[in-house]
């Protein structure tokens, strides 16, 4: 058994947070989870810090000093899980949009044949729940957008569903990720297929959140749409 940990980052999710650590400490499957909270007001790292006791040396918080965005909240939980020496480390939402028994498919491809596993919405169709029409089209569209630019064969491309294996953000330069946002997940995926890395879309099923607010805004969707271009302007060097 690889040894597995699961990266989450919050800001506000105190009414999710619980929720979903329970779930994935629920499935079958031998894992931790590290929660970077980038410094909720909310109180959400006080919800974790008391479900610590209830899972001793599983379940880790990360807290930062200050609210700095999505992408560097990750790269934090990145080295965090490098220096643990992990062999999959997972991405997901707090917010329960991703349905943690998928782990278990995803897990498997990293066993057999992905270097990065992709939970896909958009693999086979939209497979997306309770999402607004409005905000279906901007993310299929950004999608093929992505593909369009950059070449990459991912279907979805922006997915924050994702593992890795720890040879992956070994080389990246994962220090120099540059985005936060949307960006950001495009960002970490077109540096490893431009590394030929093997990257595997897994079909998942997304479920729009029940609690709390989206952090979605224009600033992150503008980030997307300019930072693909950069992205493209920038293969040698990433090369």
């Amino acid at each position: 058994m690889k040894k597995t940990v699961v990266i989450i980052p919050t800001y506000n999710e105190i009414e999710n947070i619980s929720l979903i650590i329970d779930s994935l400490f629920n499935i079958n499957i031998t894992l931790d989870v590290l929660v970077v909270d980038d410094n909720s007001p909310d109180g959400t790292s006080k919800v974790v810090k008391n479900l610590m006791d209830k899972y001793k040396k599983k379940l880790y918080l990360e807290k930062k000093d200050k609210k700095e965005g999505l992408g560097v909240a990750y790269v934090h939980g990145f080295n965090w899980a490098l220096v643990r020496n992990y062999d999959y480390i997972f991405q997901m939402d707090a917010d329960l949009s991703h349905n943690p028994n998928e782990l278990k498919k995803m897990i498997t491809r990293l066993d057999f044949d992905a270097d990065v596993i992709i939970g896909s919405r958009y693999k086979n169709g939209v497979n997306v729940i309770n999402w607004p029409l409005s905000r279906i089209l901007l993310s299929y569209v950004a999608s093929i957008y992505v593909r369009f630019i950059t070449s990459m064969p991912i279907k979805d491309p922006t997915s924050g569903f994702v593992g890795y294996k720890k040879e992956v953000l070994e080389t990246l330069d994962i220090n120099k990720i540059k985005f936060v946002g949307y960006a950001f997940q495009i960002e970490m995926k077109y540096k490893a297929w431009i590394k030929d890395f093997n990257l595997i879309e897994e079909s998942i099923v997304f479920l729009n959140r029940v609690y709390g607010n989206s952090k979605m805004d224009r600033s992150i969707i503008l980030e997307a749409f300019f930072g693909v271009l950069y992205l493209r302007v920038s293969k040698r060097k990433i090369k």
